[in-house]
């Protein structure tokens, strides 16, 4: 155990379980995940490593075959994982999104059907809100459901789907004007509908395809995909929840959590960087003597610690508050944009110390310099984290008239 990024007052089971996970990674992650990410490989072996853990059902209430365990808990093994290869958590947090939503939203019969299934990695789970105009403006979405007599069907594109070809159930956000009355806002015009298909490219189901993976220039080695629907039939059980018009809060929901696992994730490559930085700055010399004795070098590892163990607190912070049950979005909106920052100089500053070496693919620094960027995007940038916090300041701030 390090000093850093320490957690107090953990459980036995809380402590065993990262002590599982955080071997895992040293001896199954760490030591191959250069050489996947080169290569743009899914880390199959990997995954199923992690199916036998049993982390793809944490969350998961036990009566449903989980492990029911804390976001905090869930938290701390995703900053393990991401210290070891970050687009591996990534792999599991759209998986637990999907998981969440249904747990706190889905009928008793998409619980039961999906849950178990979830729990065990059998069904892995994707989901996406995100269209190709729209970014970060969920109002401006533009796939549809239109209801029929059989149900609904969905036509539209949606983009950013990490899982996208490896998942067999998609969760998306569509319109449903239809279902909704003329004055209602348009965030009551949204619903979630879960989509069950085959994994791999080209048409996963009829009328839903998943075109191809999207090259990026990190957060590579998992799929990141588009979903088309073009008149695609689903059912009315096929509907999360069961009632049209609540898909915007149940996505902003699964979000919330969604943000908390990506101030983690920020937290797990910051740690890894600050590592590598700490090891290469004892190794290497110049002028004589390890360059971690040059006051210069030292300063800047001070700073990198310092920046390490606040993003840590405060992700811890904001889990903790959801755990409890009280409304977390101001504490999961600063602990990502905190974290997300943070991480992105972190690596920079362990790139630095690293010299010329740093831009050399044999070393590791070069791969999370690729990776952190994603961070800053992911689950709503870093501006938008900004406008939910100023909002809600001004919520508890407001001068009375």
């Amino acid at each position: 155990m390090t000093r850093l990024a320490y957690t107090e007052g953990m459980t036995d089971i809380q402590t065993e379980i990262l002590s599982a996970v955080r071997d895992f990674v040293n001896n199954e992650i760490i030591p191959v995940a250069n050489k996947l990410e080169h290569a743009d490989e899914y880390p199959q072996a990997i995954v199923d490593g992690l199916k036998e853990l049993g982390v793809f059902g944490l969350m998961i209430p036990e009566e449903y075959g989980g492990l029911g365990e804390s976001l905090l808990t869930y938290s701390l093994v995703v900053e393990e994982i991401a210290r070891g290869w970050m687009p591996v958590s990534g792999v599991i947090n759209t998986h637990f999104i999907v998981a969440y939503m249904l747990m706190h939203h889905g009928t008793t019969e998409q619980k039961e059907k999906y849950l178990p299934r979830m729990a065990t990695g059998e069904v892995r789970g994707a989901f996406s809100m995100s269209e190709p105009n729209c970014g970060s403006d969920v109002s401006a979405i533009t796939s549809k459901a239109v209801k029929n007599a059989d149900g609904y069907s969905l036509t539209g594109q949606k983009m950013w789907l990490t899982n996208g070809a490896s998942s067999t159930l998609v969760a998306v956000l569509v319109r449903t004007d239809d279902a909704a009355s003329a004055d209602s806002s348009v965030y009551k015009r949204m619903s979630t509908f879960l989509i069950e298909k085959t994994p791999g490219f080209g048409e996963v189901r009829p009328g839903a395809t998943i075109p191809g993976k999207i090259e990026k220039m990190g957060y590579k080695g998992v799929d990141t995909t588009e979903l088309i629907m073009d008149n695609l039939q689903l059912s009315n059980d096929d509907l999360l929840g069961g009632e049209p018009g609540k898909g915007f809060y149940q996505m902003m929901d699964g979000v919330e959590v969604g943000r908390v696992n990506v101030a983690a994730r920020a937290c797990g490559l910051a740690i890894r960087a600050f590592e590598l930085g700490i090891e290469y700055a004892q190794m290497r010399e110049t002028f004589g003597k390890p360059i971690i004795e040059h006051q210069a070098v030292s300063f800047r590892l001070a700073d990198m610690a310092t920046k390490v163990e606040a993003a840590h607190q405060m992700m811890v912070m904001a889990a903790k508050l959801k755990d409890s049950g009280a409304r977390n979005d101001l504490e999961s909106g600063m602990a990502k944009y905190l974290a997300s920052e943070y991480c992105k100089e972190v690596v920079e500053d362990s790139f630095r110390i690293h010299g010329g070496y740093g831009y050399s693919k044999e070393y590791e620094i070069e791969r999370l310099y690729r990776e952190a960027p994603m961070l800053l995007i992911g689950e709503g940038t870093a501006d938008i984290q900004r406008m939910i916090i100023g909002r809600r300041l001004l919520e508890d701030y407001k001068i009375k008239k």
